[in-house]
C-alpha cells in the first residue's frame, strides 16, 4: 500500500492496512513525510514504513533567489503577498495552456514537477518489495504505483494495481493557490488511470462519477469510511481521554463537537458565528494540532464574539478512540460549505460521530443531508446561514433521546456503517484480482 502521508493521521489507510493483513495477507504501507531518516512500526500484522520525502530538487524547481523571495513573500503575507499572487495567475494560465498543447496528459511533468520527487522516495523501495499487488492511496500515488507495475511486468512479474480513489479530483478545492495545481493534477490521473486493474472508492455517488469520467470497464468497489468496532488497540494504548474534562465543563453542560480538519469551507467559523444565538452552548474542536495557524483564528474570532471561554481546542486521539472519545458530546457538527467534493462525500467523521450514537447537525451537502433525512439521526441546516445553524442545534438539544434512538432500533444504520463490513469486500476484491492473475499464468493453449 502506498499514501502520500505520513500515515498516523489517516484512519481510513491504516485500517485498510491492517484489516488485509489481519485477513492473511503480507502487507507493507509505505508512507512518506519530510523527515531525514526512514521510521517503521507494526500495525497489527502489518509492517509500516514512512520514508523521507525530499531528495534533489524537483526537476524546473525555481532558482535559489527565486525562491528566497517567495518565502519572503509567504513570511510577510497580506496585501502584498495577495499582489504578487494575483500578477501571477496570468502567467501560471498561459503555462497550462502551452504545456497541454505541446504534451497533452504528459504537461503535468512540466507544471507540477514536485511530482516527481514520490517516485525518488517509493520507487526504489517498492521494486525492492516486489509486490504481486500495489494498492494506491489517493491521486498522488496512482502514477507511482503505474510506473512500478510496468517496471515489474518489464522483468516478468505480473503485478495488480488498484487504486483507491478518496476524492473526486476535479471537483477538489486546490491545495495551493496555484493555476497549474489542478490542471496538471488532472493530467497526471488521466495519463495513468488506464493501468489500474480495479478502483476502489468512498461513496456510491463518488463511484459512478469515476466510473463515467474514466470510462472504466466495471464499478469501482465502494468502501465506506466507516470505524472498525472489533479492533484490539496495542497495549500501550491507554484509557479513552475524558472531553469534557479536556474542555473543562461538566456533565449537564451542552457541548457541541467539530472533529477533523478545518479550513474556511468546513464552516467551522459558521459555528462559533452561532454561539452567541446559543446561550451556555461549549463547542469543542478536535484538531490534529490545536496551536495551528486556522485553529487560533477560529478562536481570535471567538474572543471577537465574546465566546471564547466556550470555545475548547483539544487534541486528536487514535482512530481506535475515536468514537468513545466523541460520546461525551451532546452533538457532532458537519457545517460544510457548498462544493463539488462536499456534495458527495460520506466523510469519516459522520460515521465517528454515528458510532458515538451522537445525534448530528449537518449542512444541505447532498449525500449526508440525504442520509440524515432518511435515517433522522439529526437536523439539516441551510450552509453559512447562521441562524438556521443555530435552530437546528437548538432542535436536537431539546429532544436529543430522539435523534439518538435511531442507532438502537431494528432499523440501526450501524451494523452496515462498520470497517469490518468494508473488509471482507476489499479482501474479495484482492483475492479475485491475484486469481485471475494465477488462471493468466497457468492456462494452458489447447492444442
Amino acid at each position: 500500500m502506498l499514501v502520500d502521508n505520513g500515515v498516523e493521521g489517516d484512519s481510513r489507510v491504516q485500517k485498510a492496512a491492517r484489516s488485509a493483513a489481519e485477513a492473511g495477507w503480507d502487507v507493507t504501507l509505505l508512507g512518506c513525510a519530510r523527515t531525514d531518516a526512514e521510521r517503521d512500526w507494526r500495525l497489527g500484522p502489518a509492517h509500516v514504513r514512512v520514508l523521507p520525502l525530499g531528495g534533489p530538487a524537483a526537476a524546473g524547481a525555481a532558482p535559489r533567489g527565486v525562491r528566497g523571495l517567495r518565502r519572503r513573500l509567504v513570511d510577510r503575507g497580506g496585501l502584498p503577498l495577495r499582489a504578487a499572487r494575483l500578477a501571477r495567475r496570468p502567467v501560471e494560465h498561459a503555462q497550462v495552456a502551452l504545456w497541454r498543447t505541446v504534451h497533452g496528459d504528459r504537461a503535468w511533468r512540466r507544471l507540477e514537477p514536485g511530482l516527481w520527487n514520490y517516485e525518488r522516495a517509493f520507487g526504489p523501495v517498492i521494486d525492492a518489495l516486489a509486490p504481486d499487488l500495489i494498492h494506491a492511496h489517493d491521486f498522488r500515488m496512482l502514477g507511482v504505483a503505474a510506473r512500478a507495475v510496468r517496471r515489474a511486468r518489464a522483468a516478468g512479474r505480473d503485478v495488480r494495481l488498484v487504486w483507491d480513489a478518496h476524492e473526486w479530483l476535479p471537483g477538489a478545492r486546490p491545495r495551493r493557490d496555484n493555476a497549474r495545481w489542478l490542471p496538471a493534477h488532472l493530467a497526471y490521473v488521466r495519463e495513468y488511470v488506464g493501468a489500474v486493474d480495479a478502483v476502489v472508492t468512498v461513496s456510491d455517488t463518488l463511484a459512478d462519477l469515476l466510473r463515467a469520467e474514466h470510462a472504466l470497464a466495471e464499478p469501482p468497489t465502494v468502501l465506506l469510511n466507516a470505524p472498525a468496532v472489533t479492533e484490539v488497540p496495542p497495549a500501550d494504548g491507554g484509557p479513552v481521554p475524558d472531553l469534557r474534562q479536556l474542555c473543562g465543563v461538566g456533565p449537564d453542560t451542552p457541548l457541541l463537537v467539530y472533529s477533523g480538519a478545518m479550513a474556511a469551507q468546513r464552516g467551522v467559523g459558521d459555528v462559533v458565528a452561532a454561539l452567541p444565538r446559543l446561550d451556555g452552548v461549549h463547542l469543542a474542536l478536535v484538531a490534529g494540532d490545536p496551536s495551528a495557524a486556522y485553529v487560533l483564528k477560529v478562536r481570535a474570532a471567538a474572543a471577537r464574539l465574546g465566546v471564547a471561554d466556550r470555545v475548547h481546542a483539544v487534541p486528536y486521539v487514535p482512530h481506535w478512540q475515536v468514537p468513545a472519545f466523541l460520546s461525551a458530546a451532546d452533538v457532532g457538527l458537519i457545517p460544510l460549505h457548498h462544493w463539488p467534493n462536499h456534495e458527495i462525500a460520506l466523510i469519516t467523521k459522520f460515521f465517528e460521530y454515528a458510532h458515538a450514537r451522537l445525534p448530528i447537525v449537518v449542512s444541505d451537502v447532498k449525500a449526508m443531508a440525504d442520509t440524515v433525512r432518511v435515517t433522522g439521526q439529526g437536523e439539516v441546516f441551510r450552509a453559512r446561514d447562521i441562524a438556521d445553524l443555530a435552530r437546528a442545534v437548538r432542535a436536537v438539544l431539546a429532544d436529543p433521546r430522539r435523534y439518538r434512538s435511531v442507532y438502537d432500533g431494528p432499523d440501526s444504520p450501524l451494523p452496515g456503517w462498520t470497517w469490518e463490513a468494508q473488509a471482507g469486500r476489499l479482501d474479495a476484491l484482492y483475492r479475485r484480482l491475484l486469481d485471475t492473475a494465477a488462471a493468466s499464468r497457468t492456462r494452458v493453449t489447447p492444442r
